[in-house]
């Protein structure tokens, strides 16, 4: 019998949280190399190339992640709800700010950085940073009624073959195969060119649908990545080693491929282990960070305005830039998002209605 994974799983509550906070991280350090402009971000005049070095470790894999971890979290909506819930549910989670953050969230930063630059104000809806959500929405058009066939033969011969293949250490490391495949027949100019890109869009939907796989198949696959972790990351950091090292980062994508589902592995193994824990902060980051990831780019562009001008040293605007952003996305979330009803459902929150009864207020999240 194939052990449950009906229990929350803090861990993945975790990962969601880390990686949306390296996110933030990785788009500040983008401001700080000379190609910042070639991408539509802000540039500071001082630049720190030495920054890209641990970035480039975490841009192979970070937004994989989120893709491995988005379809975990949909296996777990999956049993809760038949197809018309979920499809509802995901329409008002994803859609909604999707097209919301088209319309009023991405034009935004774009407007700081044309008058940063004394450019013309001009506006135009566009997906910028959100092509995330975009991505995740079709992948759960295309894969729900497979997702709901093997939701129905949840003691069949599949889910038990699966899991028993997980059992070996190597079984994970197989699964790069078709990332390397994706990596040969699309032929990305980098690996880590993700944004509104084939290459994004089809590196997505492995990693989407493998997290959903992975989870399905029991406790076997944890219980493996617990135990090879070091093994993982120990391969992930040869082949970042030679990437680094010897190929001065241009390592052939197929080899990336591998190295980041390494990463990734070694991550989970290492979640497993150690954040399977919940926590109130993990209770309210995870509610937070939806929301801290569609609105962190304007934030992250104004406070790059009013500090890029300082004449500071240049890590000194790096650590203000982080802080600013950091306490910006906090102070609209915790003042604005999270309190105005009609705003919640516009950044991926439930909706929340207050009706009085007597004097008490009674409230149905």
């Amino acid at each position: 019998m194939i052990q449950s994974t009906t229990e929350r799983r803090y861990d993945i509550d975790w990962l969601r949280v880390i990686a949306i906070g390296l996110l933030l991280i990785y788009h500040i350090a983008i401001i700080f190399q000379p190609w910042a402009m070639l991408i539509g971000f802000m540039r500071s005049e001082a630049v720190l190339e030495t920054l890209w070095k641990p970035m480039t470790m975490l841009n192979v894999w970070r937004i994989p992640l989120l893709f491995y971890v988005s379809g975990m979290g949909l296996y777990f909506a999956i049993r809760k709800r038949n197809w018309q819930q979920l499809l509802m549910e995901r329409t008002k989670r994803i859609l909604v700010p999707f097209v919301f953050g088209i319309v009023f969230i991405a034009p935004l930063h774009m407007f700081i950085f044309q008058d940063y630059y004394k450019m013309t104000l001009s506006y135009y809806p566009h997906m910028g940073h959100l092509w995330f959500l975009g991505n995740i929405f079709v992948y759960v058009l295309l894969l729900l009624p497979l997702f709901f066939y093997l939701k129905k033969k949840e003691e069949g011969r599949f889910r038990k073959g699966l899991s028993a293949f997980m059992n070996n250490p190597i079984a994970p490391l197989l699964l790069t195969v078709f990332f390397v495949v994706e990596v040969i027949l699309v032929k990305p100019q980098l690996f880590e060119l993700y944004a509104q890109t084939w290459h994004g869009f089809f590196v997505g939907f492995l990693a989407f649908f493998f997290g959903f796989l992975l989870v399905y198949s029991g406790k076997t696959f944890w219980q493996t990545v617990r135990k090879w972790k070091w093994l993982y990351v120990g391969l992930a950091a040869v082949l970042y080693t030679i990437r680094l090292g010897v190929f001065d980062i241009q390592l052939p994508g197929f080899f990336v491929a591998i190295e980041s589902n390494c990463w990734i592995f070694a991550v989970f193994g290492f979640g497993y282990t150690y954040l399977n824990k919940t926590s109130p902060l993990l209770s309210y980051l995870s509610q937070a960070a939806y929301p801290v990831y569609i609105i962190h780019m304007f934030v992250l562009y104004l406070g790059a305005k009013l500090i890029l001008p300082l004449g500071i040293p240049p890590m000194m605007q790096f650590i203000g830039i982080t802080m600013f952003t950091a306490v910006g996305c906090y102070v609209i979330y915790e003042l604005i998002i999270k309190r105005i009803g009609f705003l919640r459902p516009l950044f991926g929150l439930k909706w929340k209605f207050n009706t009085r009864i007597g004097r008490k207020t009674k409230k149905v999240v």
